[in-house]
């Protein structure tokens, strides 16, 4: 009887262990700076994971490249460099054509509504555009446009013969059809490059300029609403696979809608703000485009549909279909450029 009661109790004992999820510690990966708002997001983000995961899913932020290049960390979540990444599809040219609706000129009007309509939409072609990796959710920043160093740009043809560092592939094809080129670089290297004459120019955000000292070798900057840039955070699979229902689904919880536009809402703050802060400085002519000059922009602009069509054909999209599903998602979120 005794040495039942004894069983008994260390049954008690062991069982909590047994049901206890395994404990997670996720390596998340950015490389901007520790300063930028999204290292303040991915560090509520990972605090959302653990505390929807009871505790079991912890994470520790990993700023400024510390685990890897920016161009590589789409790979890194694919390869388990790190778990969880943040990745500039646009950085490598041709191989996710299909989010690359996102970064038309003239499309999205807002970073809150944009980021939660590019991710509903872009749900269904990330089963396939990102199969590598556990797809979590798109965003993007407030709308941005051109800054230079050596001459004022008004119209599309005042590109021709600059050289210009583009925020992503289709900027960088818009720059070559205007008769530019292109200089690539990541983000923390684009002062460097303007500051040595490499390039003359670049397309970026209001407040990233400030934040990254690109204001302090620009001189002009273009207030329109040219472009904006998709993000993603994607997940490497064996780890999400390794994990219990219960874990998965604090992830999945993490990885909706609503949380692409808490991202996108808290670095669309940012980068707006940036504006103000630009006007203030001396030495930058900061300047708007009249309507006439918009029409011509916009004009330039369209060669660069047919080109995206192209590479969301080839990647099995139908891209008519798929765009007009963009608009309706974006006209949802109230983020619709007119």
């Amino acid at each position: 009887m005794r040495k039942a009661c004894l069983a008994l109790l260390l049954a008690a004992s062991v069982t909590p262990a047994f049901a206890q999820d395994k404990t997670f510690d996720l390596k998340i990966s950015h490389w901007v700076p520790a300063s930028h708002p999204l290292q303040k997001s991915l560090e509520d983000w990972a605090a959302a994971v653990e505390k929807d995961s009871g505790g079991t899913i912890k994470g520790k932020v990993f700023p400024a490249q510390q685990l890897g290049k920016a161009f590589d960390h789409y790979d890194m979540a694919r390869d388990g460099i790190a778990d969880v990444t943040y990745v500039n599809p646009g950085y490598q040219p041709g191989r996710f054509p299909i989010v690359g609706a996102g970064e038309l000129p003239f499309l999205i009007s807002d970073a809150k509504g944009g980021s939660m309509g590019l991710d509903a939409w872009y749900r269904k072609y990330a089963e396939k555009e990102m199969k590598d990796v556990k797809y979590c959710l798109a965003f993007v920043h407030s709308p941005s446009s051109f800054h230079s160093k050596t001459k004022k740009i008004v119209m599309p043809e005042d590109v021709k013969g600059m050289k210009i560092r583009p925020a992503h592939a289709t900027m960088a094809n818009f720059v070559t059809s205007l008769g530019g080129t292109n200089v690539q670089s990541s983000a923390p290297e684009v002062r460097d490059i303007i500051e040595r004459g490499v390039a003359d120019g670049v397309t970026f955000p209001w407040g990233s300029l400030v934040l990254f000292g690109i204001d302090k070798v620009t001189k002009y900057d273009m207030e329109a609403p040219l472009y904006t840039t998709t993000f993603v955070f994607v997940i490497n699979k064996d780890k999400y696979n390794a994990m219990s229902d219960k874990q998965k689904a604090a992830i999945d919880k993490n990885c909706s809608v609503e949380m692409a536009g808490v991202v996108g809402e808290h670095w669309g703050k940012f980068e707006d703000a940036g504006i103000d802060k630009v006007k203030a400085e001396s030495g930058h002519e900061v300047y708007k485009l009249t309507a006439e000059q918009t029409a011509a922009w916009k004009k330039a602009a369209e060669p660069l549909v047919k080109t995206w069509a192209d590479g969301a054909k080839k990647a099995g999209a139908d891209p008519d279909a798929a765009l007009t599903e963009l608009k309706a998602s974006l006209k949802k979120y109230n983020a619709l450029a007119e």
